[in-house]
């Protein structure tokens, strides 16, 4: 199995994002693969930037200026459209991450997948439905920063969970279809799935789809806490183990 990693293109909408995330973003992102471009679009000369400014050189992003030439037009995004398909054409990259809530972006998402690039998308829950299911996975940035899953308190310095009372997940009927189905599409014969093909066919379906939008960080702690499920490891080589999920309906 080839261990070489996907060459992402990292396209930020500095209009659209919020410095706060970059952390978690970046984070996140190595999760797919190695951020070879990193890159970020903006009037630097507007104040409202003065925050992604301080940071930009700390984590290594390459600020690209576009002056707003016009009122009520967005340069930003036709200059990240046009350097977005300049990569593209380059052909040295397996996927693009593009942050922004704007559904400017749609078009171009659903465009670098029909050249069989992999689309990642980051924005905030506002973001048009449109571009979010243009992308293969979009993560909601609210899931990224520092203070979504704990925050600090001061007086006794534990972390405080953001959701003091998970969601009752029996209650959420769609979530748990969701899952159920899942598991069934992706079975064999005696039931088992791997939880690997589970998560992605989930993420094919519905590429908003995060665990973290429930209060819990990975996928298999989701699925344990519905009690709807039975799991079991086997051992993948290199002290590493696969994890399978079958539904404790179909336990015969």
């Amino acid at each position: 199995m080839s261990s070489e990693q996907k060459k992402l293109a990292v396209l930020i909408d500095a209009d659209n994002s919020q410095p706060k995330i970059i952390e978690g973003l970046l984070d996140e992102i190595a999760n797919y693969g190695v951020a070879s471009v990193k890159r970020i679009y903006g009037d630097w000369t507007d104040t409202k930037l003065k925050g992604w400014k301080n940071i930009l050189l700390e984590y290594g992003i390459h600020p690209m200026q576009q002056f707003a030439y016009t009122t009520g037009k967005n340069a930003t995004d036709t200059a990240m459209i046009i350097d977005a398909m300049d990569l593209l054409y380059s052909d040295k990259f397996d996927g693009f991450c593009i942050v922004s809530s704007d559904s400017d972006f749609t078009r171009l998402a659903s465009r670098l997948r029909e050249s069989g690039l992999i689309v990642y998308g980051f924005g905030e829950k506002k973001t048009p439905k449109s571009f979010v299911s243009a992308c293969d996975k979009f993560i909601f940035t609210e899931n990224l920063r520092d203070d979504a899953i704990s925050e600090i308190d001061n007086k006794n310095m534990k972390p405080k969970e953001v959701k003091e009372n998970p969601k009752e997940l029996s209650k959420e009927i769609r979530l748990l279809a969701i899952l159920r189905n899942a598991v069934d599409d992706t079975s064999d014969f005696a039931g088992w799935s791997y939880l690997g093909s589970v998560g992605q066919k989930i993420a094919n379906k519905i590429p908003e789809f995060d665990s973290r939008n429930y209060g819990f960080k990975k996928l298999v702690d989701l699925m344990e806490s519905t009690n709807m499920f039975e799991f079991k490891k086997e051992d993948a080589g290199y002290k590493t183990k696969s994890v399978y999920v079958r539904c404790i309906r179909q336990r015969s």
